[in-house]
This record gives C-alpha cells, sequence and structure tokens, in this order.
C-alpha cells in the first residue's frame, strides 16, 4: 500500500525542484537562527545565496554526532523554546547525549513519514499492531505509534521486555503486525518455542524491523520463525526517529523519504561525493524540520543508493540495506570487518541459532585474535562430539572464504549468550581494555 502516492510516487523532476526550495529555504533559516551553523557556514566561506542547484549543498558543512553533543541540550534549537511540543534523546553510550526537539510541525512530518513506512509494510486501519519497540525517550516506540495511529491501525504499545506477558498478548489480542528490533523478534520466537506456542497458528503476519543492523539471512530466520513478511525500517534520532527509509513488499532496497530528508553517499574519509551504486557513508539533512534542522548530518552508516524503477511504483531513492558503520567497523589484521557480514554468512548453516558473540583479543604475539561464538540448536549439541567438530570447521572454512581472516570458533549451548531486548551486542573487543 502506498500511503501518499503525491510524494512517494512523484515526478523524479518535480521532486528535485521542491527538494531545492526547501533546501535553500532550510539554509536561510539555519545562517539565521542558529550561531552553530552561522559560524560553520561562515568558516567555509559560503551563504544561503551560493545555493543554486542540489549540487550545491556539496558547499556546505556536514554536521557530526560530537558536534550535537557539544550543543547539548539547546544548542541546535531553531525557533522558540516555546514551540517545542516533544523532546527524545538518544541512549547516549559514550559522552553527552543526542537531543531532538520537535514542533508540532516536527511530529506530524514524523507522523507521515512513520504511516509511509508501516504502509510499505503492508500495514492498514484494519491492523493490530504489538509495537514492541522501548517508548520514553527513545524514538523508537513513539515512531512506530504514531505512524500506526495516523494509519488508522489498532495499536498496542507493549514497549520491550516482559516476553511472556508479550507473547499472551500476541495470543489473546489477534495482534496482526509486530514492530521492534530484529534480535528481539528471534528472542521472542525462541520464547514462543519454549512455552509450546506455534507462532505460525497465531494471527501476526508482517512485521517491522529496525534500529540495529540485520542480514538477509536474519530475515529469511524471522520469517520462516513467524510465518511473516519482515521488513526492514531505518532512521535515527538525529534526523527524526524511525521513518528515514523503509521497505516496501518488494523487498529490495529501503525508500528514502526523500522529499522530507535529502540523502547522499560521500567517502567517509575524504567527504567527496560517491559515484551511483559505490558504497559510502549516508548522509541526510532535514528538508522541512523547524525545531532541531540537522544540515549534512553524518549517520556513519555503510550503504549505497540503488535509482532503478521499483515495482511498487514509488519513485523514490532507495538505500541498500546497511552493511555496517564506519565506528562500528572492525579492523583486524588490516581487514575490515562488519559484524553484518559473519551474520550473514553464520545463518546460512544449518544447526546454528541466531546468537552470536564476536570476542576480539590482542594474543600475546601482538596480533589480533578472534573467537566467534555461536549457539548451537540443541540437537546437535546433544550428538556425538565428531558431529560438533564437523560443525565447528564448517563456520571456520565459512568465516575464512567470507572474511580473509582465520576466526576461532567456540559452539556453546543454546541460550548462553545474553540476550537484549533492545539493540543487540554482537561485539567484546578486549583490545581497549
Amino acid at each position: 500500500m502506498i500511503y501518499n502516492p503525491e510524494y512517494e510516487c512523484m515526478d523524479r523532476g518535480a521532486r528535485k525542484q521542491l527538494q531545492l526550495a526547501r533546501l535553500k529555504n532550510l539554509v536561510e533559516g539555519l545562517y539565521s537562527k542558529v550561531p552553530f551553523y552561522r559560524k560553520k557556514m561562515d568558516e567555509s566561506g559560503v551563504k544561503a545565496t551560493d545555493i543554486h542547484t542540489l549540487a550545491d549543498i556539496e558547499k556546505l558543512p556536514f554536521t557530526s554526532k560530537d558536534d550535537l553533543r557539544e550543543l547539548y541540550p539547546h544548542g541546535l534549537l531553531a525557533c522558540p523554546k516555546d514551540r517545542i511540543v516533544e523532546v527524545h534523546i538518544s541512549s547516549g553510550t559514550t559522552g553527552k547525549p543526542v537531543v531532538d526537539e520537535y514542533t508540532q510541525k516536527d511530529i506530524d512530518t514524523w507522523r507521515e513519514a512513520m504511516a509511509r513506512t508501516l504502509a510499505g509494510g503492508g500495514c492498514t486501519r484494519d491492523d493490530i499492531v504489538q509495537n514492541c519497540y522501548g517508548y520514553g525517550l527513545f524514538t523508537g516506540g513513539p515512531g512506530a505509534h504514531y505512524g500506526a495511529l495516523t494509519l488508522g491501525a489498532e495499536v498496542l504499545p507493549m514497549s520491550s521486555g516482559n516476553t511472556a506477558r508479550q507473547l499472551m498478548v500476541m495470543e489473546d489480542f489477534g495482534s496482526t503486525m509486530l514492530t521492534c528490533t530484529p534480535s528481539y523478534a528471534l528472542y521472542m520466537a525462541e520464547e514462543a518455542a519454549d512455552a509450546g506456542i506455534d507462532l505460525h497458528k497465531l494471527s501476526v503476519r508482517k512485521g517491522c524491523f529496525g534500529a540495529e543492523p540485520w542480514s538477509e539471512n536474519m530475515r529469511k530466520e524471522i520469517e520462516s520463525r513467524y510465518g511473516m513478511k519482515a521488513y526492514d525500517i531505518y532512521g535515527l534520532t538525529e534526523i527524526i526517529g524511525p521513518g528515514v527509509s523503509f521497505e516496501c513488499e518488494a523487498q529490495d532496497g529501503l525508500h528514502i523519504n526523500e522529499d522530507l530528508f535529502y540523502p547522499e553517499i560521500i567517502d567517509p574519509e575524504t567527504g567527496k561525493p560517491m559515484p551511483p551504486g559505490e558504497k559510502g557513508e549516508l548522509v541526510f539533512t532535514t528538508l522541512t524540520k523547524e525545531g532541531t534542522p540537522m544540515l549534512r548530518y553524518r549517520t556513519r552508516d555503510i550503504t549505497y543508493f540503488m535509482d532503478d524503477a521499483c515495482s511498487c511504483g514509488r519513485t523514490t531513492v532507495r538505500m541498500h540495506r546497511l552493511f555496517g558503520r564506519t565506528d562500528d567497523m572492525l579492523i583486524i589484521r588490516g581487514v575490515n570487518v562488519f559484524p553484518s557480514q559473519i551474520e550473514h554468512a553464520l545463518f546460512a548453516i544449518e544447526g546454528t541459532e541466531p546468537a552470536y558473540l564476536i570476542v576480539i583479543n590482542r594474543g600475546e604475539t601482538h596480533l589480533d585474535e578472534v573467537e566467534l561464538q555461536v549457539e548451537v540448536k540443541q540437537e546437535f549439541f546433544s550428538d556425538e562430539t565428531k558431529g560438533l567438530e564437523k560443525l565447528r570447521s564448517r563456520i571456520e572454512a565459512e568465516m575464512k572464504s567470507k572474511l580473509q581472516i582465520g576466526v576461532k570458533v567456540k559452539l556453546v549451548e543454546p541460550k548462553t549468550i545474553e540476550r537484549s531486548i533492545g539493540k543487540a551486542k554482537r561485539v567484546q573487543d578486549n583490545r581497549k581494555i
């Protein structure tokens, strides 16, 4: 279902004209209202009158997460404080957290973006949406909630955790759509199996999952365990929350809400634009945001754009699902490795559970040593040692082939690796200790 054909199916030439008009308006507003951006633009020698085409955005300065932390809490505010109606804050695992402040118009924009997102996953007013993203200052829960309400669907505002109750509600209330992190969806499936609940007999048949990178094989695992269609969605607190991009029924890249968020792909080292189809760092500019607009925000997420026509009829550019992040990228013995690469290879191997932990140590020879802890299905773990050794050797060979480095595999029993109700922790890098 296409929620807003006027903008989602807009002629690309007309959309570029709209983007340019909104970009000019944004730059003028930032220069006049936000001292931080005025200083940045002055230092770059660029003014609003220098923006004549969309390509001129390259003249404008980038914004980084470090900038946002230094400006905590209100340094990016671009409107009178009394116009702010809602505030969200990132988890702030390092340094100061990131703040996003919303006017009523910003909330309306968010509702629109998330309505498009959930509709891309097949959500209609006839659905019962079980929303297991966290509520509160985190944007996941409220974002999905706003989108479902905008579509007219029924919402079960569960938030995350209390999995036994989640499953009870899913059964008793006939939830038809699930929204949460993909790792939590798999955890719920594990708990359902232990409780003797056959998810295929329930009503949930579609889900929108995001807030962490996940692989195509993880999608297949979720779809198999639930008997559903699993859709990838993308967003970040700095831009608006979830709703920046989403998959449609084709499941072939994530449509970016380009009329609201202007996307770029740059070389993470040089900051220069990458050619179409080339992987690089994703950058976003908020084109309509009033509270805390963002100019060329470097997401650190790695992807590429897909410009070919989509079978769904939307004309917006699509981004490939994330390959990882520049700041999550592991450099092991000079080789760049993303956890998502390991996950994709691992989930294709029969006998493993969808839970793993990458442990990195600096060895006595000062070389990096990688241990991949992998949960094995109970029937395999109960088997003879010979079978486990064969599985371990296969995983090590697969990792060597895919990553070009040697990885020591440790097979562990089911439910040995700690689970998370939010974003899964996949890496334990001991080299920094």
